[in-house]
């Protein structure tokens, strides 16, 4: 490849892109203004029964066991005991973040031995800001039991008490810290896959691309100038969403470098994807349909506004296997719970789809039509 070929393709692309008001407004003002939407109205979706994971510090005595038992015929939740020997009380909150779970509860040590001796205990519930839903009915699950407790066991005296919820991750971490990396996922998708689907099919209907194909400058130089122009776009963007959030909504956002790999493996993922989906297409019509076939159910389904944890089962198996999933994945484990183990697991997913994806791109991308 040549690097004077590409800078000079950049510069085209960057003139174009700023004359082009519209493209700025989607790429640049749109997701600030979906900040201020979902950061004043605080919304997100639950359906059960919902996985609650349980952390039983009562070495799962008889009368612990028997509360969970009750707990989970409520149909409200599903009760998953972690055996994990490693998760303690203290290091819960960021387990239930990195593990991608919406709600927790914590069995104290001696709740049976207290219990038995008229003492009050406290349960601990763990929800996420950004799951409001899910939150609030196994909030409500949980002092439903813990009071037919105290009604029946304890002839109405309260020894089951169970205080406000906590937050998963961390207990300063609210609904728009979240959001925060999903929109910068959303940004990443959005902006390089409706517009290399659109010029992918116009260029080559109104013969740009057989002019091109006159010059010196060969395919694959010309899809590394826009991955190279989507990768500052995306720099850009993010910064914006970052500062909007923290000054705007006081957000508790990690800036680290951990975030880098995914501002730049996101961008090519997703410019190749666009490159390809318009390039076995044969009209702009069928190429924007088949944009929007591949771009609106990651939009919605990989973790952007809603958590995926809060998804059916079936639904929940769709998003992982969305590209875009691990790149909002990505961003939250190293924003949100510098979790950097599982953060390399999603980038290798990451460029690795955006390889295999990239290759197909410029092996179906022709200057000109056979």
């Amino acid at each position: 490849m040549n690097v004077r070929h590409i800078a000079a393709d950049f510069r085209i692309v960057a003139r174009s892109y700023f004359r082009n008001p519209l493209a700025l407004f989607f790429s640049l003002i749109f997701p600030i203004i979906l900040i201020g939407l979902f950061g004043l109205i605080f919304s997100s979706a639950s359906s059960g029964p919902i996985a609650l994971q349980v952390l039983n510090e009562d070495h799962n005595s008889p009368l612990s066991v028997q509360f969970l038992a009750e707990l989970n015929q409520t149909h409200v939740v599903q009760v998953d005991v972690v055996n994990d020997a490693s998760v303690t009380p203290a290091t819960f909150a960021t387990w239930l973040g990195q593990n991608d779970h919406s709600v927790g509860l914590v069995i104290p040590a001696g709740f049976a031995a207290n219990l038995s001796a008229n003492r009050s205990v406290n349960l601990t519930v763990y929800s996420n800001p950004q799951d409001a839903a899910s939150a609030g009915q196994v909030y409500f699950a949980v002092t439903g039991v813990a009071n037919g407790y105290n009604l029946e066991a304890a002839h109405g005296t309260v020894l089951i008490q169970v205080p406000p919820p906590q937050n998963v991750g961390s207990q300063v971490l609210t609904y728009i810290d979240f959001l925060i990396p999903g929109l910068i996922g959303f940004s990443i998708l959005t902006s390089p896959m409706f517009s290399m689907v659109d010029v992918t099919s116009s260029y080559r209907k109104e013969g740009i691309f057989r002019q091109l194909s006159l010059t010196p400058l060969t395919r694959s130089e010309w899809l590394v100038s826009r991955i190279l122009w989507y990768v500052l776009l995306t720099f850009v963007s993010a910064g914006i969403m970052i500062a909007a959030g923290i000054y705007l909504f006081s957000a508790h956002v990690g800036v680290t470098l951990g975030m880098l790999p995914f501002l730049v493996a996101g961008p090519f993922l997703f410019v190749s994807l666009g490159m390809f989906a318009g390039s076995v297409t044969k009209t702009p019509e069928s190429a924007a349909l088949i944009g929007n076939i591949i771009t609106f159910p990651m939009m919605f389904l990989s973790g952007t506004f809603f958590p995926v944890s809060s998804f059916p089962p079936g639904l929940q198996a769709f998003a992982h296997v969305l590209p875009l999933y691990y790149v909002i994945d990505g961003l939250n484990q190293v924003m949100l719970f510098s979790n950097t183990g599982l953060a390399y697991t999603d980038l290798a997913v990451v460029l690795l789809s955006g390889v295999v994806i990239f290759a197909l791109a410029v092996r179906f991308f022709k200057w000109r039509d056979e």
